[in-house]
């Protein structure tokens, strides 16, 4: 930060780790890519979910453009990388893979015995992080980074790279399993928790790490520190499926459940239901449209005055206490610049991104203290962090860096060019560089 330029990075909207790191490497945000989560409906129908994996990924990334270049570049553990995708180099993919003791996680394959010589059973990702376990959750944490960066150290010593990128995803996992001991404005902070300086403990321990990879880079390397999206304390959750129950608009074929029930095990009727959502750090609100959707009873015509109410009372909808909580809902055009594939009607950020969305019923209200996928302390919020360091930079802070920047950037330090549709703009322009080889 001394050295170079710094600020909050403007995430995507939705500020979703799949897509944001994609949106990162391509420029290009998540209604072109067609990806609006980690799960994506598929078909329009109500069941079709799939999970977006590298083959979701559609547009060329940063390391593409580097790779036909004859750049070698090693990534590891980039988001959206698994199945893991070929590279002018090595790539050992990320937390999506299933089972990395009998799935491919490396590219080349061989790879992955040259890293098991180093680590043993390489960690993708912490088992089950929602939940109680939290000793479990630490002790995995740390034993995952640690081998991240043994790998990472391994491959910087032992190839000729022009491009490294490395993700660490068990900073992700330490805000939601420990950010009540943290912050004093967490509805269920414990301010004198055994617990209380575990993010910080571990900030400290990440950073040493960090410092022992910037050993090796020279004067000539261009250094970025980024985060794909933010993080803010939990207030609770909007069941919407639930009011969208008790409000008519979702129509179920029996009772309502009355023990906590994923929406996916309720048989609805669709002949009479008119919207219904999904549960996540965002809402995505789907209309069942006639001649759209299998049993669509929503007229064409009447879409957008169904969505303005829809926005509306979301808006509107309290907290627990009758409060106004500061939702925000948006259509996909006032996001997006396309909508490719299948986006939702409406996009809603309850609480403005504090609180998530429940899909689930049984809850009895619109509200709950509770995450229904299991315990969970912290929502993500828009403003991540961006660290430019490097020959020329300039030496200043700025508050109008974006996650689109990242590829430009990175794309012209190469000394290649930005390809047309990018998003975004090289945050070295105008700066002056040696003409030494840069990484």
């Amino acid at each position: 930060m001394d050295a170079g330029t710094w600020g909050p990075l403007r995430s995507v909207d939705p500020p979703i780790t799949v897509p944001a790191w994609s949106c990162m490497m391509t420029g290009r945000d998540p209604g072109e890519l067609g990806i609006y989560g980690f799960r994506n409906r598929s078909e329009y129908d109500y069941r079709s979910l799939v999970v977006a994996d590298s083959g979701a990924v559609g547009v060329d990334r940063v390391w593409d453009h580097l790779s036909r270049a004859g750049k070698h570049v090693i990534v590891v553990g980039v988001p959206q990388t698994s199945p893991p995708v070929p590279v002018n180099g090595e790539l050992v993919s990320c937390f999506l893979t299933g089972d990395p003791r009998k799935d491919p996680y490396t590219y080349p394959a061989g790879l992955r015995a040259e890293i098991e010589s180093l680590v043993g059973s390489y960690r993708v990702d912490v088992r089950s992080f929602r939940s109680d376990d939290r000793d479990r959750i630490l002790a995995e944490v740390y034993e995952m980074t640690e081998q991240r960066f043994t790998v990472c150290r391994h491959l910087l010593d032992t190839r000729p790279w022009d491009f490294f990128m490395m993700v660490e995803i068990g900073l992700d996992r330490m805000h939601h399993a420990f950010w009540r001991f943290l912050d004093a404005e967490h509805p269920r902070h414990e301010p004198d928790h055994r617990y209380r300086d575990a993010i910080r403990n571990y900030y400290i321990y990440l950073d040493e790490e960090i410092g022992e990879l910037l050993e090796r880079f020279d004067e000539q390397t261009t250094v970025l520190v980024v985060s794909d999206h933010g993080a803010r304390p939990m207030q609770g959750a909007i069941c919407v499926n639930e009011w969208l129950l008790q409000e008519g608009y979702l129509v179920l074929e029996e009772q309502p459940p009355r023990e906590l029930t994923p929406f996916s095990d309720v048989r609805v009727d669709w002949s009479r239901t008119r919207a219904w959502g999904e549960g996540g750090y965002y809402c995505r609100l789907c209309l069942n449209v006639a001649g759209r959707e299998p049993q669509g009873v929503v007229a064409p015509d009447d879409c957008e005055q169904l969505l303005d109410e829809l926005a509306s009372r979301l808006e509107r909808l309290p907290g627990p206490n009758g409060e106004a909580i500061g939702t925000r809902a948006f259509r996909p055009q006032e996001l997006w610049r396309e909508q490719r594939g299948i986006p939702p009607d409406l996009v809603v950020y309850f609480g403005d991104l504090g609180w998530r969305s429940n899909g689930s019923l049984g809850h009895g209200r619109h509200w709950t203290y509770d995450n229904d996928t299991g315990p969970d302390d912290a929502n993500h919020d828009r403003n991540g962090l961006c660290i430019l360091s490097g020959p020329g930079v300039l030496a200043e802070q700025r508050d109008d860096l974006v996650i689109y920047d990242i590829a430009p950037t990175i794309l012209a330090q190469a000394g290649l060019p930005v390809e047309d549709g990018m998003r975004g703009r090289d945050l070295t322009a105008g700066y002056s560089f040696s003409s030494t080889k840069r990484r």
